[in-house]
């Protein structure tokens, strides 16, 4: 006879991964940035809840405390059916979930739909809660994409501009006929459409720039784990040669020994010198890694301020434009050798970046200058081309600003990989300043200019 438990204990572990009672429901996303947008459904149905509350603790002090003559059951029928469709979505699905564009975009088309009707049978344009409208359509504005919050707006004033014909009048003390004048309900029209567009651009221009932002930061993100991927291949290449040492050291002992005991007209012995010189040639390669790896440590470390704007630039020379490395002293910097710095893989990626765009728009040549006092140390990248273009100038450093002049090449990419080499410079302490050369000369200047302290290599490193 079996035991009870061990039945229960044996289906337990049968269980398989459809039986869960509840489980995370995929949300299809690749990267942060495909999360903007889109809104988690509990955040709907708090807000719907929130909504309910709200006007049913209004419409119940208007006639109970106030004494205003109001459709009492019209008014809370109209308020149940957003509780009804919330318990709905409650049961139906997981809340913790993303909804899709159209789902969201039905969800807030009934929100505007209930309280226009709620409106309507207040009083419609003669309510001063019409501005309440604004709501869904802000909401729609920050949560969906621009066409869809458009035609939210549009719906709300396409309701509001239907109530002089469909609503009842306004209610009043002791059922007392209240009759406002149509320009009265020609300014609450207006008021209510000055704030739906208001509101909604507002609302529309912070959700974009927010996911402007986001995609950008994905973008230097995955800049900077590129840089690290290759610091930590370096790193196992140490580990490597490292841990192979010891094996190996003792495999080329260990064929000596058994050279040593072999005589020389053994067929053994010619394999155990192959496999002696072999375990000595990968000694040897090892050695060679490891030389490598202890140089790259010890100067590429630390490297020179000429060198490394010489390094930005290199990738850049040969491509149809002239690139020249300039490297001196501050005019006050009465030491004319240049400062050693820690090689840093941002400001490199930062220079090549700024090096890059200045070779697309300059006409025939592109300057990189160093220079350095006692306290700073300042790199300008300038070009001969046709400038940034007025209208761009004072977006820079924005992501997606991608036109410095749409006369010369036909624009170019200065948004994004501007945006990613300036947020490297100031994560190593910079500041970048951008301008136009003086008249008559054309061309853009970009400067990044850093504390000498927050570059300069110390004796101790």
């Amino acid at each position: 006879m079996s035991d009870p438990s061990r039945q229960d204990m044996s289906r337990a572990d049968r269980l398989g991964f459809d039986d869960a009672i509840f489980t995370l429901a995929p949300e299809g996303l690749g990267s942060a940035q495909s999360a903007l947008g889109r809104t988690r459904l509990r955040t709907f149905i708090a807000l719907r809840w929130l909504a309910v509350g709200g006007q049913t603790a209004a419409v119940l002090f208007v006639f109970f405390v106030l004494g205003f003559d109001l459709p009492l059951a019209a008014c809370l029928a109209i308020i149940a059916a957003s509780a009804w469709l919330n318990v709905f979505l409650s049961f139906a699905f997981q809340s913790q979930r993303l909804t899709r564009g159209w789902e969201a975009s039905l969800q807030l088309a009934f929100d505007t739909v209930q309280l226009a009707a709620l409106v309507a049978v207040t009083g419609g344009l003669s309510n001063p809660f019409l501005l309440l409208l604004v709501a869904p359509v802000t909401v729609a504005a920050l949560s969906l994409s621009p066409m869809r919050a458009v035609l939210i707006a549009l719906l709300a004033l396409t309701l509001a501009a239907f109530m002089p014909l469909i609503s009842l009048p306004l209610p009043w003390i002791n059922g007392a006929l209240v009759e406002l004048p149509p320009l009265f309900h020609l300014g609450q029209f207006a008021a209510l459409a000055v704030g739906v567009v208001f509101f909604a651009v507002s609302a529309g221009r912070v959700s974009q720039d927010e996911a402007k932002l986001v995609r950008a930061l994905d973008a230097a993100s995955i800049v900077m784990a590129r840089e690290q991927k290759l610091s930590a291949i370096g790193a196992m290449s140490a580990m490597t040669t490292h841990e192979l040492g010891t094996p190996l050291a003792t495999i080329h002992l260990v064929a000596k020994e058994l050279m040593a005991e072999t005589p020389p007209d053994d067929p053994k012995y010619e394999d155990l010198t192959l496999l002696a010189e072999q375990a000595d040639r990968c000694r040897t390669i090892l050695a060679t890694i490891r030389e490598a790896r202890e140089a790259t440590d010890i100067v590429h470390a630390r490297v020179t301020l000429d060198a490394l704007v010489a390094e930005a630039a290199a990738p850049f020379k040969g491509l149809g434009v002239a690139v020249e490395v300039v490297v001196r002293p501050g005019e006050d910097e009465a030491d004319d050798r240049p400062p050693i710095l820690n090689r840093s893989p941002e400001i490199l990626h930062a220079i090549s970046a700024f090096v890059e765009n200045a070779v697309s728009f300059a006409d025939s040549k592109v300057t990189a200058q160093a220079s350095w006092t006692a306290d700073q140390i300042m790199i300008s990248i300038s070009d001969d081309g046709p400038g940034f273009a007025q209208e761009v100038l004072p977006k820079l450093g924005e992501p997606y600003v991608s036109e410095r002049s749409e006369a010369h090449l036909g624009g170019g990419d200065m948004g994004l990989g501007f945006f990613i080499a300036k947020t490297l410079i100031e994560r190593t302490g910079g500041r970048i300043a951008t301008r136009n050369r003086t008249p008559p000369r054309t061309g853009a200047i970009v400067q990044a200019l850093w504390p000498r302290a927050a570059l300069e290599a110390s004796a101790l490193d």
